[in-house]
């Protein structure tokens, strides 16, 4: 999941900059959802002892 993060990130950022605001702005909200999700996810993890910290 967090290749497609990047992928995203990587997407917005060239189409920022060749003038694409609507597909930058799509990608952008796309990986904006995509690390709530994951942070979600980590903390749900750690919650319920999916991932134990020593």
């Amino acid at each position: 999941m967090i290749k497609w993060i990047v992928i995203l990130l990587i997407i917005a950022a060239i189409a920022s900059l060749l003038g694409f605001r609507g597909v930058a702005g799509a990608a952008a909200t796309g990986a904006k959802l995509l690390i709530f999700v994951v942070l979600v996810a980590l903390l749900l993890a750690l919650i319920f002892g999916g991932i134990v910290i020593a």
